[in-house]
């Protein structure tokens, strides 16, 4: 295999990974703080996709109730990017009190919570339908100002093309990768969160509000959905409002093959599975969901608990 190839498909991998990562992170704070898949995870990664084309100045398409519609604003990426995943985290602030905590204040069941998020995801699509239609929309030639279509990672005899937008896709990735781990890390919030995931009661009787917490945990969970629906977008366009599912399902891949609740695991499997996908043949493209989920199941086989995972013990 020419190393070129190789090279070129490994720095792919590693721009679609990183943001594999990030969305997988948004799966990892809920999962750590409630211990519930948020379903509704996807339909947030497509509104934030849909916020930052708005705010960009992009025209609503011939069909839903915005169509020809378009904001009185035309803002750059960078800001845009930032205003709709804020946007995101609202909207899974309003989400959480809505869906999860009349039932987490009732002790319900939480396959009941999975259910009601389930639920709210098919209202975000049916409402973003409604709204703006099924079509798809392309990100302006623009986005990124002046930089080249690609850069040359080679030589002028032996070229490897890596698309600008690849590169800044993978740069903000792994910026936000690295706020993120300090953020839990090393300040009072995301020690007070790490509490919170071991043991809710206890942290609750040590003072920390437990509640406020979770509010937290879904705006950054969301704004990191938002985040990552909008870097894709930017790269290959919005797909229609079922644009987020196949990202969501591969986020959960993710968190399993690198271990439920653990944030490094979040991005070693976003890497390790977008590495993967990089290197399907292209005329088997429409297979990388089975891939992923094919290294899954390999994982859930040989090693349950995922790549970073700890090892459930039972308490009898």
């Amino acid at each position: 295999m020419d190393i070129t190839f190789v090279l070129q498909q490994l720095l792919n991998g590693l721009s679609i990974g990183s943001v594999y990562a990030i969305f997988a992170l948004g799966y990892t704070l809920v999962y750590s703080i409630l211990g519930i898949i948020n379903l509704a995870h996807g339909a947030i990664f497509t509104l934030g996709a849909y916020f930052t084309y708005a705010l960009m100045g992009g025209n609503f398409g011939f069909s839903g109730l915005l169509a020809n519609v378009v904001l009185p604003v035309k803002l750059p990426f960078a800001i845009s990017l930032i205003l709709s995943s804020i946007l995101a985290g609202l909207i899974g602030i309003i989400m959480e009190r809505i869906a999860f905590q009349p039932l987490r204040r009732k002790g319900s069941d939480p396959l009941l919570t999975v259910v009601s998020s389930l639920g709210v995801a098919v209202v975000i699509v049916n409402l973003i339908q409604y709204l703006v239609g099924a079509e798809s929309y392309t990100f302006p030639a623009d986005t990124f100002g002046n930089l080249p279509a690609a850069i040359n990672f080679g030589t002028v005899e032996k070229p490897i093309p890596i698309r600008s937008v690849q590169l800044v896709i993978f740069a903000v990735s792994m910026v936000i990768v690295l706020m993120m781990t300090y953020f839990i890390n090393s300040t009072k919030y995301g020690k007070a969160m790490q509490a919170i995931a071991e043991d809710q009661v206890t942290a609750s009787l040590l003072g920390i509000n437990t509640d406020k917490f979770i509010i937290l945990t879904f705006f950054i969970s969301s704004f990191l959905a938002g985040l990552a629906g909008s870097l894709v977008a930017s790269s290959v366009s919005i797909a229609g409002p079922y644009f987020g599912i196949g990202f969501g399902l591969r986020g959960l891949a993710v968190i399993v093959l690198g271990g439920l609740g653990s944030i490094p695991g979040a991005v070693l499997g976003g890497l390790v599975i977008g590495v993967i996908e990089a290197f399907v043949p292209s005329e088997y493209s429409g297979y990388k969901d089975a891939v992923a989920f094919g290294i899954l199941f390999i994982m859930l086989l040989v090693r349950p608990q995922g790549l970073l995972g700890k090892k459930f013990i039972q308490k009898v």
